[in-house]
């Protein structure tokens, strides 16, 4: 918008170029993959990690987008109702989401979020999806993604989806 003042991060996909060594999420998981796992993922095409970084380069918070399917009967009655009936079903998976230690409290994870959903929603233009799924690995997780609109699936309570028509309202320019 006209008058806001830049930000002073950027999302931008991982490369080689950046320094992974020092981030630190307080994760053990979430830092051991991206140290370690990230890369080669990348590499693989399994996932596509995309970095937020500071205005010195530093990186202080990480996604992950891939692929996923899930099957109509896991999704919630209500969406499911208004879907084709097809065994599979495309979705996105936000297979990870993590802030640095030094940068939590200053609503960093919204703006990855808020970009990873942005991402998946353009990405439905060439690649269906129907909406994104991610794994909470804990209460504040679960508070945080149900915050941002995601809904439980019935059948696996740490997955949550958030309906792409729901991310499309939400970035829709009328």
């Amino acid at each position: 918008m006209r008058g806001e003042p830049a930000s002073p991060y950027r999302v931008e996909p991982l490369q080689d170029s950046h320094d992974r060594t020092a981030f630190h999420c307080g994760v053990p998981e979430l830092d051991h993959y991206f140290r370690h796992q990230a890369g080669q993922d990348a590499r693989r095409k399994v996932a596509a990690p995309f970095v937020l970084v500071d205005g010195s380069g530093a990186i202080v918070g990480y996604y992950t987008l891939s692929a996923y399917s899930v099957r109509v009967g896991e999704l919630p009655e209500a969406l499911a109702k208004k879907l084709p009936r097809y065994p599979l079903l495309p979705a996105t998976l936000l297979g990870r989401l993590a802030i640095s230690t030094e940068r939590r409290g200053q609503n960093l994870g919204r703006l990855l979020l808020m970009d990873a959903l942005y991402r998946s929603w353009k990405n439905t233009a060439e690649v269906a999806s129907i909406g994104v799924v991610v794994e909470v690995l804990d209460d504040s997780a679960r508070a945080f993604y149900q915050h941002h609109e995601f809904i439980p699936l019935p059948e696996h309570p740490t997955k949550l989806l958030i309906p792409m028509a729901t991310i499309e309202k939400a970035f829709r320019v009328s």
